[in-house]
């Protein structure tokens, strides 16, 4: 195959979790009830912060964000997951590989600077709570989930660019479950040390960036609770261990995949499935289980559902 005409490619293919048929009927049916949850858990609280008026405040409007943005991450790849476990052969368009290559830049990196957004939401409210609601007004928060949005994108068209100019050849095989940006570099004709290189540094500004000032900022809100009276102080720590949970769900895996990658590939397909599947699936766990907020508006809803069956 001529690799430096990308026309040329018309498909590669993905070797998945495993190359076992009865584990790939078992992984079928876990992966379809997991994203299945995913799907129905992030909607749930989309809906009760959509309707609930108890639950129409900044921090809120966030998280119905994060919500929408965790049912995007992991149907980037999981739907494609799921239906090639049924299949003997595995493969993907050109067009879907890079795809998969710009929305799971573009999402993820969306979601980190969202995080970080977060961050900046619990900080105004514990450390300014005065303010709180002149800072953090609906103007100010769509600008910024707007912006985690416009930086994910610029992002991702920094690695689907760089990856389209390689040129491909050889069996055009990739071990994994869907078309990874390390993994696509690893099918170049030449050599890619220097791209591997600028990737690692084009994620790292990025992924460690906000990790970076993620730790900061949890840091001083949490010594500022620490200063703050009991009852408030209770409710702060709750709120920020739920933020700081999903943060280490999200960036972890990350960092070990596109900054400073193991180059193990068992781990690697792990850690793919952590934030694609896992992460997306406790997100919404945690934070109704931990936000009374939440389980009091989920009982108001069922409440109406169950008045609402008795009146007809």
């Amino acid at each position: 195959m001529d690799g430096g005409n990308q026309s040329f490619i018309s498909e590669f293919v993905l070797w998945g979790l495993t190359q076992s048929q009865n584990l790939q009927v078992l992984l079928f049916v876990i992966f379809l009830i997991l994203y299945l949850l995913i799907v129905l858990g992030n909607i749930t609280i989309m809906i009760l912060i959509t309707t609930d008026h108890h639950l129409h405040s900044p921090m809120y409007f966030l998280l119905a964000n994060l919500s929408f943005v965790d049912i995007w991450l992991s149907s980037v790849t999981t739907p494609k997951m799921i239906t090639d476990f049924l299949r003997k052969h595995k493969t993907i368009s050109f067009a879907g590989c890079m795809s998969q290559v710009f929305f799971a830049h573009c999402i993820a990196a969306g979601e980190m600077i969202l995080l970080l957004v977060m961050a900046y939401d619990r900080y105004v409210a514990i450390c300014k709570p005065l303010h709180y609601f002149t800072i953090m007004n609906l103007k100010r928060c769509t600008k910024l989930v707007l912006t985690s949005w416009t930086i994910g994108f610029v992002h991702a068209m920094s690695q689907l660019v760089a990856v389209l100019q390689l040129p491909l050849c050889g069996s055009l095989e990739i071990d994994s479950f869907f078309c990874d940006m390390p993994l696509v570099i690893k099918l170049s004709c030449t050599d890619s040390h220097n791209l591997d290189i600028l990737m690692n540094a084009d994620c790292g500004v990025v992924v460690v960036t906000c990790f970076i000032l993620l730790l900061i900022s949890y840091t001083y809100i949490l010594i500022t609770v620490r200063q703050s009276s009991k009852a408030g102080a209770s409710k702060a720590l709750s709120t920020c261990t739920a933020h700081i949970t999903v943060v280490m769900l999200l960036f972890l895996p990350c960092i070990f995949i596109y900054v400073w990658p193991l180059s193990i590939t068992w781990l690697d397909k792990f850690l793919a499935v952590f934030y694609s599947v896992v992460t997306p699936l406790l997100n919404p766990a945690i934070y109704t289980l931990r936000n009374k907020e939440i389980k009091n508006a989920l009982k108001r809803l069922k409440n109406y559902f169950k008045n609402h069956k008795v009146n007809t």
